[in-house]
């Protein structure tokens, strides 16, 4: 190891004594993106518009994003190889991604192009927690935290001789890429986990548990065969829509996640901040809240909680007490799984306004089986989905391990404090 010296800079500690520290403003430039009408932007397009969702595990997603079939003549803001994206805004704000082996695609508004001569080796240094943290401090805003280009420019960051810097890519990219190949198989993992936690509900919720049970035509194109003991219902005769207004603030929001309805920390300043709660609606335990608003990424779960929702969401409530609330909740939440509601939906869907109208809500029919066999149902799902859920919690938390590795190694070399070994 060479001989070491204080960087003066706190992140970045000491140094070898031959490394100087540098400011990002002076081996790079910075360019904000284009404010794209949000109208223009399509799924089917001809140039991607790269938004900030689009960068993920530090690379750039040109597939899942939406784009513009018009190429606004404004080549400034065309992405280039090696171009680093930084997200300027939002609960990732700090986050970045380099572009390789991307054509005609441009960034959108708070999302930022850096160039440099030294693409690799700069935006391994931005991949640290470190500038992210540097990021989290500086930005401005109330309700979500945004940086400004005069705030990555002041930015400090390691600067070894030029020969070292291309060693010190170079190994990370192996390491790196390493590291992903282990993240992406265990991802994988995880959407099997998904998709067959998917198929078993939609199985039960349709077929029951007795694989030998005599099956009837339904006549509905949406369930087919069912159990012959079983009936097909209308919603409105199994539902009733509730709507009230709490009148006041101090009750705890409720708000309709992918992972169920959960209680929303407003002091947090994330996701939607309205200006006063008071127009919030009632929600009871045992009542059933969906966001019939977004039918893509929507969801639908039965509140445990007492508290206030948004009074967009749709509040409802069995009428007949007797019928089992897991059963309902796993057969809603299958309309969803499966995008059956979708199918029933208005709107424009690339907005995210694909909506199910009360209508078509009312008046859709679900299986329903006897009561008894909603229960033997409902715990079985329970069950099952509880097992693989925990399942995917280890899997997730291997994700983390192997991130925060990542993080630890990048930052190791980048600063110095480890070596590239001489056979790598």
């Amino acid at each position: 190891m060479d001989e070491m010296k204080d960087s003066g800079i706190e992140w970045i500690g000491k140094i070898p004594k031959d490394w100087n520290v540098i400011r990002c403003k002076y081996i790079s430039t910075f360019l904000n993106g284009y404010a794209f009408d949000s109208k223009d932007l399509q799924m089917d397009f001809m140039y991607p518009v790269i938004r900030i969702g689009n960068i993920k595990n530090g690379g750039i997603d040109t597939i899942n994003c939406q784009g513009v079939n018009n190429n606004y003549n404004i080549k400034d803001y065309l992405i280039k190889e090696n171009d680093i994206l930084l997200a300027m805004s939002g609960a990732t704000v700090g986050k970045v991604g380099i572009a390789h082996n991307i054509e005609n695609a441009y960034i959108n508004q708070r999302v930022g192009i850096i160039r440099t001569d030294y693409p690799s080796y700069l935006f391994y240094c931005l991949s640290t927690k470190e500038f992210v943290e540097y990021i989290l401090l500086s930005a401005s805003g109330s309700a979500q935290p945004n940086v400004s280009a005069d705030v990555y420019s002041e930015f400090s960051i390691p600067l070894p001789p030029k020969e070292i810097k291309i060693k010190i890519a170079a190994f990370l990219d192996e390491k790196c890429a390493e590291i992903d190949t282990l993240r992406s198989d265990i991802e994988k993992q995880i959407e099997t986990l998904e998709e067959y936690k998917k198929s078993i509900i939609t199985e039960a919720v349709t077929k029951g548990l007795n694989p030998d049970v005599e099956m009837t035509d339904s006549e509905n194109v949406y369930w087919k065969d069912i159990p012959s003991n079983w009936k097909l219902s209308d919603i409105k005769y199994l539902f009733e829509i509730v709507k009230r207004i709490a009148g006041k603030e101090g009750y705890d929001i409720l708000s309709v996640t992918q992972k169920g309805l959960k209680i929303k920390d407003i002091s947090r300043n994330e996701g939607q901040i309205a200006e006063s709660y008071a127009n919030y609606q009632f929600v009871y335990p045992t009542d059933f809240v969906m966001n019939h608003m977004d039918l893509l990424t929507g969801w639908v779960d039965c509140s445990k909680y007492f508290g206030v929702t948004s009074p967009d969401y749709r509040v409802f409530r069995l009428k007949d007490k007797r019928n089992n609330l897991n059963y309902y909740k796993y057969i809603m939440q299958c309309c969803y799984m499966d995008k059956i509601f979708y199918s029933l939906g208005q709107g424009v869907s690339n907005l995210g306004r694909w909506r199910l109208q009360t209508e078509s809500f009312n008046n859709f029919q679900i299986p329903v089986p006897p009561t008894k066999e909603q229960e033997q149902i409902a715990k079985y799902l329970d069950e099952k989905c509880i097992e693989i859920e925990n399942i995917i919690l280890d899997k997730q938390q291997q994700l983390e391990i192997l991130e925060q590795y990542k993080k630890s190694l990048i930052y190791e070399y980048v600063t110095g404090k480890k070596e590239v070994p001489d056979n790598e």
